[in-house]
């Protein structure tokens, strides 16, 4: 999720005031220890206060930093039955990375890392990660591996975990997912304890895999520290991520300037993701378990909404000088709509195309982080972009499912397919608008609205309470209906000059439509997890997928581990076979 759209350049969180070229410490009156063990000195404003708490306590305690692995998760290979890649890093170059796996009283096999590097281009940090792709392993087997270097200062006990593969064919497993998960550390901009309680509530539920919708960890909101942000992130998840599959999404705060083609080269270097075999590796993926076809998207290439890194200004925001970049002008938006021409949807449609014929695939699930259906009025909302480019291909080829973050709080469509034009209207002129709005499949519903057949329509998941510290978001409403109401991005959006000189802010959505799509909306707390379990049923008869979702009362006051079930709803169908 994107910041709350403010008024004012005060209310904006985004980079204003921001410098990290380096100054002395009366000029900016804070300072960390980097990972090479010199002094960092953060920038002037509120958001570039010394807030690493955890980094600097580890750094403080590593003065002469090693290739002890650290950040360790799991992603699958293209097979989930038998493929899976151990990744992490390490805050040092690792001599001789490797994973030694095996299964429970097998010989151990050793797999060598490959190294992936990126330096930051804000504060000029080397990042190293390295990547294990295990092969050739058997289906629904439990395997444990060990994760170490030559110059791992825990190399005596190494790092010790398992994990589960998925299994072949037909079988029943289950699944997590939330998005906008940010970090436990609450220094960090929109960070808050809620995160390590999330991240605790994947192990409660012992998914076979997780997904993370977008948004992961907010780095780009503190700029000064990017990498600081993903380490105690990547730390954080390693309690859950290292034991199953974590598969993420990007969203717009993945993308930060001068890192890479889009913004994504933090992201990118840390993940590998199953191949999409196209020039945009890692941005867009699928991968099957059971009959369930998973695909997962970046919106960011097709929404009109602008929500990635911007200088707000009034002052330009400056690289350190060993990066060789410039300052980046107040006004500046790393806005990438469009970046793929294209590329990204012909992917998926030929991807949904192939599913719907294979009559191994019952169910297609779509994981991405922005939204086609939110009627958040303090969040964003819904974006145009998204249902003019992929909601038509949605409804061609019969996706059951999408999951969504980016607002930071529950909602459930009715299955929808197919939309009504010309029933949006511009909020700055009143006039009609089309927003394409979605149209609900009432006869899809059944057993009081808690059973949906999702061959008649699609049905849209906002689950945006990973664990980012934020105010619960509140529902749109037409005040003389009653009704729920939606806002759209229904054209570019980009930051505009603000009310005052020399600061920037970001328009809000343009539209607005009655959400006559909307089912169910959570509005005691932002916080929740999904969890999935699919039945793959018996041939001539039903399948099904039952989502349970449990949000954490009290959550968005008081961090608590408490998660209690909110709603439960089940989707079927007629298996293909």
């Amino acid at each position: 999720m994107s910041p709350r759209p403010s008024t004012s350049a005060q209310k904006t969180p985004d980079m204003s005031n921001r410098k990290i070229a380096k100054a002395s410490p009366a000029d900016q009156g804070a300072s960390i220890v980097s990972r090479r063990g010199f002094l960092k000195l953060a920038g002037a404003s509120s958001l570039a206060t010394a807030a690493g708490t955890l980094s600097s306590a580890a750094r403080a305690a590593n003065s002469a930093p090693d290739g002890t692995p650290e950040q360790i998760h799991l992603t699958w290979g293209s097979d989930p039955a038998s493929e899976v890649t151990v990744s992490w890093a390490s805050l040092a170059p690792a001599l001789n990375p490797q994973v030694r796996f095996g299964g429970a009283g097998a010989a151990k096999h050793t797999v060598h890392g490959v190294q992936s590097t990126y330096t930051d281009g804000l504060n000029g940090e080397v990042v190293f990660a390295y990547h294990a792709r295990l092969r050739d392993l058997k289906p629904d087997t439990s395997y444990e591996y060990q994760v170490s270097a030559e110059n791992d200062s825990n190399a005596a006990q190494p790092f010790t975990a398992s994990f589960r593969t998925a299994p072949r064919g037909r079988a029943p497993f289950r699944f997590t997912s939330y998005g906008d998960l940010a970090t436990p550390n609450t220094g960090w901009v929109l960070s808050s304890p809620q995160s390590r309680f999330a991240v605790q509530a994947v192990e409660r539920f012992q998914p076979l895999f997780h997904l993370l919708n977008g948004d992961l960890c907010y780095a780009n909101l503190n700029p000064a520290h990017q990498p600081d942000v993903w380490r105690d992130f990547g730390n954080n998840c390693q309690t859950s991520a290292s034991n199953r599959p974590w598969m993420p999404c990007p969203g717009n705060h993945e993308l930060e300037f001068n890192n890479g083609e889009q913004g994504l080269a933090s992201y990118l270097a840390r993940y590998t993701l199953p191949d999409n075999h196209t020039r945009f590796q890692g941005r867009w993926y699928s991968f099957r378990v059971s009959s369930v076809l998973f695909v997962s998207l970046d919106a960011d290439d097709v929404v009109y909404q602008d929500a990635a890194a911007f200088v707000a200004g009034p002052d330009a925001l400056v690289p350190v000088a060993s990066t060789g970049n410039p300052p980046i002008q107040p006004g500046t938006s790393l806005y990438v709509r469009g970046y793929s021409a294209g590329e990204q949807t012909r992917w998926l449609e030929k991807t949904l195309r192939r599913a719907a014929e294979d009559d191994e695939v019952d169910w297609i699930v779509v994981q991405m982080h922005q939204d086609a259906l939110s009627s958040s009025k303090t969040g964003n909302g819904s974006d145009k972009g998204i249902r003019e480019a992929w909601l038509p291909l949605f409804d061609r080829y019969g996706v059951d499912l999408v999951l969504c973050g980016h607002d930071h709080d529950y909602e459930r469509s009715y299955p929808v397919r197919g939309c009504n034009h010309n029933k949006g209207t511009d909020i700055a002129t009143g006039r009609p608008v089309d927003t394409l709005q979605p149209k609900p499949v009432m006869s899809a519903m059944s057993s009081g609205a808690s059973t949906f057949d999702t061959s008649r329509g699609t049905i849209h998941l906002i689950l945006g309470g990973g664990g980012t510290s934020a105010p619960l978001d509140v529902y749109g409403v037409d005040a003389g209906t009653g009704l729920p109401q939606a806002r759209i991005f229904t054209r570019p959006n980009r930051p505009v000059a603000g009310t005052t000189a020399g600061t920037f802010v970001r328009a809000g959505a343009d539209a607005v439509e009655d959400a006559i799509w909307s089912a169910q909306r959570d509005t005691g707390t932002g916080y929740g997890i999904a969890v999935f379990d699919h039945d793959p049923g018996h041939p001539g008869g039903e399948t099904t997928i039952t989502m349970n979702y449990y949000h954490a009362p009290g959550a968005d006051q008081t961090p608590t581990q408490n998660y209690e079930l909110f709603e439960t709803i089940e989707l079927k169908k007629t298996r293909h076979r």
